[in-house]
């Protein structure tokens, strides 16, 4: 009963969809006699060698056993380009949201093989190359020249003016080391509140500030 409640409440890991992963470490960069480096490319995740060397080059690196056959490979991608949505997407929720769909598309065609496999590595490394860069990879006013803006930006429904204003009261207000520390964090709420007048959308919205390493 205890692992059900566990596996409903997801704090259970499904590590099915993880296995072509996985068998991609073990297989790429542990040999049999020890943790001996075996990849050219060293410990370099599977998503910077697409960014850095192209996806021909990531699928080459990979073992026999995975890069000979198209299902593992794909997996393999999908599940490092999932990885990285996951990890990265409380930097900027709209833009990952928008990349976790676009994934979930691309899955979805090739599972009904209706795109043709060189189509599908194309696209599958444009998106790992999406998500790699963040929203740095979207087209935004000149103005949003950083990534924090860019978030803002993103979360409040592309308004330019109100991104630009937000960035920059909470460069104006935020006391130092405020991070953990409710007194300070309660001035960045404050002038948001000032904002948007909203208390759901200013939680929200300091949940994007605070990830950022510009504040």
């Amino acid at each position: 009963m205890r692992e059900v409640i566990k596996r409903a409440s997801n704090e259970i890991i499904d590590l099915k969809s993880y296995e072509a992963d996985m068998r991609y470490l073990l297989d790429t960069y542990i040999a049999a006699d020890g943790a001996k480096v075996i990849s050219p490319f060293g410990d370099m995740p599977l998503i910077d060698i697409i960014v850095k060397s192209g996806i021909a080059d990531a699928i080459n690196d990979m073992p026999d056993g995975i890069k000979g056959n198209k299902e593992a490979v794909a997996e393999t991608i999908e599940n490092n380009v999932r990885s990285k949505i996951i990890k990265d997407h409380l930097l900027d929720p709209t833009y990952y949201a928008k990349m976790s769909r676009l994934l979930d598309d691309l899955i979805k065609r090739r599972k009904e093989q209706a795109i043709a496999y060189e189509a599908y590595l194309q696209e599958v490394a444009e998106l790992a190359k999406r998500a790699a860069q963040g929203n740095a990879s979207e087209d935004a006013p000149d103005t949003l020249n950083t990534p924090a803006k860019r978030a803002l930006y993103n979360a409040l429904g592309k308004n330019e003016a109100l991104a630009l204003e937000m960035d920059e009261t909470v460069r104006l207000l935020k006391p130092s080391h405020w991070r953990g520390v409710e007194a300070k964090e309660n001035i960045i709420k404050g002038a948001i509140w000032q904002l948007l007048r909203e208390e759901a959308e200013v939680e929200r919205i300091f949940k994007i500030i605070e990830q950022q390493d510009e504040y």
